[in-house]
């Protein structure tokens, strides 16, 4: 199957399952009665979206999937391999692809259970943080083990080229990063639009990634989960219809965690990802100065995104130019990948 084609089919399938789902999903969980629970500690006005749909995040999982296995599968019948592309290195290539997209529909399965706790048992908090952690890290070290055994403990450094097995610390690194970056993705999921319109640049970054680094598999998986989100922004979008919850959030955050590993430079989430960290790493100073200050605060609220709300700025106001933000990141990480190669 021509390349051009097979992004354009990956595109238009998630795009489609994501947004015609939303028309069966989101009357479902009305039915069911799995409304988000609004927390005395946001904003105020977020009290206007009590009882909206959670765990939306299903919608666009299944659309990423189902884009991926009609192209892949259609491929196969039409005698191609884009997977493999022209890499003789069979099992690395398909470890690195089908073991991330398993690491995050796992990680989005624990968000599941996290929003099911909040909203079936009344539960406001969900799982506890060591409950949520320790799920995690398990999916975690499980998915590096399987890079480990297939031989994909390396990675590219731009400017620098492939390094040498790095044993241990492709674990001890893999762990905090991908940790790390699949909680800021849930920082990120604050407000309409947010998380799903950030995920879908760094979506569109990874394909072109994908295509410097000659892994044409991970271009679709890019592709379709760039499809996905814009699916959702249908329903997502200010005022929204339906919330991602944890089980979107999480999964988003392994989508995008898999497909940096699956070019190999896994680095390349700073800048690609960049309003992730400045989500997570808001949240981690406002709390680190509030116990040192003993009750002061750095920012009006945390994450960051509450700050510019507190400060006035409408809601499609801070997507917008979050969005912005993230894609001058994107366009600075493919420039890395490109001339550092």
């Amino acid at each position: 199957m021509n390349i051009y084609l097979a992004l354009g089919l990956a595109v238009v399938i998630a795009f489609g399952v994501t947004a015609l789902l939303g028309f069966v999903v989101i009357p479902w969980l009305h039915k069911l009665k799995f409304g988000q629970t609004i927390l005395d500690i946001g904003p105020s006005w977020h009290k206007n979206k009590q009882g909206t749909p959670t765990m939306g995040g299903i919608m666009f999982a299944a659309g990423t999937l189902a884009s991926v296995a009609v192209v892949l599968i259609t491929d196969r019948i039409m005698g191609g391999d884009i997977v493999l592309g022209e890499n003789i290195v069979r099992q690395a290539m398909y470890t690195k692809l089908f073991s991330g997209i398993f690491m995050a529909l796992t990680l989005g399965l624990i968000g599941f259970v996290d929003d099911y706790i909040k909203v079936v048992k009344k539960r406001n908090l969900g799982l506890t943080i060591r409950q949520k952690t320790l799920m995690q890290l398990l999916v975690i070290i499980a998915y590096l083990g399987s890079l480990k055994l297939a031989g994909c403990d390396y990675m590219f450094i731009p400017f620098y080229g492939v390094t040498d097995s790095l044993g241990v610390f492709f674990f001890l690194f893999g762990i905090c990063l991908i940790y790390g970056a699949t909680n800021a993705v849930n920082f990120t999921d604050g407000i309409d639009g947010l998380c799903s319109s950030v995920t879908l640049t760094s979506a569109a970054a990874l394909i072109v990634i994908a295509f410097m680094r000659n892994n044409l598999g991970a271009g679709i998986v890019a592709a379709a989960l760039a499809g996905a989100c814009a699916g959702f922004l249908v329903w997502n979008w200010n005022p929204a219809k339906v919330f991602m919850g944890d089980t979107g959030s999480m999964f988003l955050g392994g989508m995008v965690v898999a497909l940096v590993y699956a070019v190999d430079c896994p680095l390349i989430l700073l800048p690609v990802g960049i309003i992730y960290f400045i989500e997570g790493l808001s949240d981690v100073v406002q709390i680190g100065y509030f116990k040192l200050t003993h009750g002061k605060r750095i920012f009006k609220m945390a994450p960051i995104h509450h700050h510019f709300e507190m400060s006035g700025w409408k809601e499609k106001k801070i997507v917008t130019v979050f969005s912005f933000v993230n894609i001058i990141g994107c366009v600075i990480g493919a420039a890395l990948v490109y001339y550092g190669s």
